[in-house]
């Protein structure tokens, strides 16, 4: 028996210490000590190898463009998206290739190999919507691309995005988008779902809107989008991003809308970085959170799983691609601090992400694509603790990034000379 990259010593998400071989781009093997000839050996004693991150929810055509033309002065939805309005006549498809190839390039040194990126289809040019599936094409090789059909401006409001969308997705793109909040009116809202819940059936595509990503509380689309869902039979193919309204909505109709998204198989996806810049703006004290209700969520049985959303765009001045930072923010958020919640969200942004898109190939079974990250840290609730460094990163069996544990020596007055592995947990 041989194996092409044989990785030894590892500590499963589950506690359980195991080798992995892999042949090809597929694993072959998990099993408590493997002794065989191999290609490569990569010691992961004492260290974390899990599946790789996944985002759900990003926006690749902006990002790494902060401050041009300007910056988002107010730090709101609403300005990002007059700011994203100036910025669009600008836009190259040079230059929004190149970010997020960039993008891409951080996104594999911090392991995240699954990404799924609305891209903005009011354009008329679609020029955005034709540089990222070029993008798509060139990464496929080491990551899992999936593209949304996002009319940004309004299935509606915008006097050619219904037109666009569908060009759009004859050109290729994955899945179908939208943003009913803004709409002119809630009936042209509602109606959008409608439509855009049919385009998807009628074409066999998963559907991922923008959905009540407003304080209003009267904003709740996430009701029209369960019901289409199971009107059309899309159970399980459809998501509601954002969802911060229901952060505001009175409890007794939240009672009545947990079930009914649990019972139409809509998946959910809070982005807490974002969530928590960008809602409330308009509130004194008590300022309100707004990321939707993660916790409650969960335990009607829904599927939540955290984005990232924005990197250095005219929404959100920071990021890095850091899929341990926007769990690490989750948790914090939505209080989610039991070693069980902990360990949660991380799978939130690894295998419960995964299953949001539809990537039933990733996980560290047999059989399943040799696409994972080795961590320094010894399991999950210490991976989010240190937001632990990335030491190696394999995608479909072969090493494509990695690096060196960055110990510190500490030599210290009246005490002996020792090296700090980085504030990990004793034993």
């Amino acid at each position: 028996m041989s194996f092409d990259l044989l990785i030894k010593g590892g500590i499963l998400p589950d506690g359980t210490t195991s080798d992995i071989g892999i042949r090809g781009e597929v694993i072959a093997a998990v099993e408590p000590s493997i002794s065989a000839e191999a290609g490569r050996v990569v010691d992961a004693s004492g260290s974390l190898v899990a599946p790789p991150f996944v985002d759900p929810h990003f926006h690749m055509d902006a990002t790494l463009s902060y401050g041009i033309p300007r910056i988002n002065a107010s730090g709101t939805l609403l300005e990002g998206i007059a700011l994203w309005g100036e910025l669009k006549p600008l836009l190259t498809h040079e230059a929004v290739k190149a970010r997020a190839l960039a993008y891409c390039d951080w996104a594999v040194s911090m392991g995240l190999l699954a990404i799924r990126t609305h891209v903005d289809t009011c354009d008329d040019r679609l020029l955005a919507v034709e540089a990222l599936l070029e993008v798509k094409r060139e990464v496929a090789p080491y990551i899992d691309l999936q593209l949304v059909a996002f009319p940004q401006d309004g299935f509606y409001r915008s006097p050619t995005a219904r037109h666009n969308t569908i060009r759009a997705l004859d050109l290729g793109v994955d899945v179908v988008g939208g943003i009913p909040h803004f709409e002119r009116t809630m009936a042209d809202g509602t109606r959008s779902v409608t439509e855009l819940c049919a385009i998807a059936a009628d074409r066999g595509l998963m559907v991922d809107v923008h959905c009540d990503e407003t304080d209003d509380p009267m904003s709740r689309h996430i009701e029209q989008l369960a019901f289409e869902t199971q009107r059309l039979g899309l159970q399980g193919r459809v998501a509601g991003s954002h969802l911060t309204s229901m952060h505001s909505m009175d409890n007794y109709y939240v009672s009545k809308l947990l079930p009914l998204i649990a019972e139409a198989g809509v998946s959910a996806i809070p982005n807490p970085l974002i969530n928590i810049v960008i809602q409330g703006r308009h509130d004194t004290y008590p300022k309100r959170r707004g990321m939707t209700r993660v916790p409650e969520m969960i335990k009607a049985g829904i599927r939540v799983g955290f984005g990232q959303d924005c990197v250095l765009d005219p929404w959100y001045p920071l990021g890095t691609a850091d899929m341990l930072d926007v769990a690490f923010m989750g948790l914090h958020v939505a209080q989610m601090t039991s070693p069980a919640d902990m360990a949660r969200c991380f799978d939130m942004v690894t295998s419960v992400n995964a299953a949001i898109m539809g990537l039933d190939h990733l996980g560290l079974g047999v059989g399943k694509r040799a696409s994972m990250v080795v961590l320094d840290a010894g399991d999950p609730v210490e991976a989010l603790r240190l937001r632990a460094e990335r030491l190696c990163v394999i995608s479909r069996g072969k090493v494509v990034a990695e690096r060196p544990r960055r110990d510190t020596q500490l030599s210290l007055p009246g005490r002996p000379s020792r090296v700090n592995r980085r504030h990990k947990s004793a034993g």
